[in-house]
């Protein structure tokens, strides 16, 4: 059997990771700016997150929701306080796409309804419901299309108001920040109405936080920012470090009952761990405030050298806007070492573990700057 062929891959074997630095099976190192994707939130191989681990593998690795875990609770009291959504319930699950389609059925099962509002350029997951609210023709089908969606533009609050005003929207899905468009950050007037509208016209208000949350922005989530609360909370990416772990922050207001979701594996004694450590290593090495701090930097140098419209940035989610961005990203690669992202259609993604360091941060601006300066 061979692997079903879909993903375009460099021609590079990791065998090892520690912090921001990965190693081949040649024994190359390259420093990790993108975090397969925005996963990697407190480094790789960090030594708690190892330890807590390697103590539940020897314990339990596994067991089904058909008994108490009490692990689900310590997880859910830590993410809580340190998320400041202490009232809130938690489901766990396993990945950001099966987030938002638990996220997207409680909005049709709490309010009765079916029609679903996204923006354009959005990106929620390739699962069924997931897909529908994703804005990429290049991914549908019909199957996706078979789903009550509407898509208004980026901070339209007018599009917005007409759509809810017909009374039929289950709910309004947006992330806190698009990834996969080009790091798109939604305005602060436009969140605060939007959430005022949705409570207005009894629809829910959905955050998907699975790239711009768990700390990343300099806020445990992107929203925060914004001084606002969403009714449903979808986070995944940095909440495991690595291992699948994926979560759906639910408002008091919406009731649970036996069966209304579920899953085999989510919330798993391993899952938990993996979960409980991220959580413990970010509060204990105040990795919030660390990627506050190291963002900032970042952001004010790479001002200096592609300017200020070519950037957006909030924490260590970062776009930069470069016309020759796929042969920078390359050379970033293959000559500097450095793994980075690209979204959208020019734009360089930097995604780095919120351990980053001031040090690592100049030893990259340095190298950057080289690059744009050779073109």
């Amino acid at each position: 059997m061979q692997l079903f062929n879909t993903y375009t891959k460099y021609d590079i074997n990791l065998v090892s990771g520690e912090g921001i630095i990965l190693t081949d099976v040649e024994g190359k190192e390259y420093k990790d700016f993108y975090g397969g994707h925005g996963v990697i939130s407190i480094g790789h191989s960090h030594p708690h997150y190892l330890f807590r681990l390697e103590n539940q593998m020897k314990c339990l690795g596994f067991y089904s929701n058909v008994v108490e875990n009490k692990l689900q609770d310590q997880l859910a009291e830590k993410l809580g306080e340190l998320s400041g959504y202490t009232d809130y319930n938690l489901f766990l699950c396993n990945s950001g796409a099966e987030a938002n389609e638990n996220a997207l059925k409680l909005a049709a099962f709490h309010t009765g309804k079916s029609k679903v509002i996204a923006i354009k350029g959005a990106f929620h997951g390739r699962t069924g419901g997931a897909l529908a609210v994703t804005d990429d023709a290049k991914l549908a089908s019909n199957y996706n299309a078979k789903h009550n969606v509407v898509f208004i533009e980026m901070n339209d609050t007018e599009a917005l108001k007409t759509e809810l005003e017909k009374g039929d929207v289950a709910g309004f899905i947006i992330e806190g920040i698009q990834g996969v468009n080009g790091v798109v950050i939604p305005e602060t007037k436009f969140l605060k109405e939007a959430e005022s509208l949705c409570q207005k016209y009894s629809a829910l208000f959905i955050l998907d936080e699975i790239q711009s949350g768990y700390g990343r922005t300099g806020m445990f989530f992107a929203h925060q920012h914004a001084d606002i609360k969403a009714d449903i909370i979808t986070t995944a990416k940095g909440m495991g470090n690595g291992f699948p772990l994926a979560g759906v922050l639910i408002h008091p207001k919406i009731e649970g009952k036996s069966g209304l979701l579920g899953t085999t594996f989510g919330g798993n004694h391993l899952a938990c761990a993996a979960g409980i450590a991220v959580l413990e290593v970010m509060k204990e090495e105040k990795l919030i405030d660390n990627a506050a701090k190291v963002g900032q930097y970042l952001e004010d140098e790479l001002k200096k050298l592609v300017g200020e419209k070519a950037l957006r940035a909030q924490g260590l989610m970062i776009g930069v806007d470069l016309e020759n961005m796929a042969e920078i990203k390359s050379a970033l690669l293959f000559e500097k070492g450095y793994f980075t992202g690209a979204s959208g259609k020019k734009t360089l993604r930097l995604l780095p573990p919120l351990t980053l360091s001031m040090t690592e941060s100049e030893t990259f601006i340095s190298e950057f700057s080289s690059l744009i300066k050779k073109q």
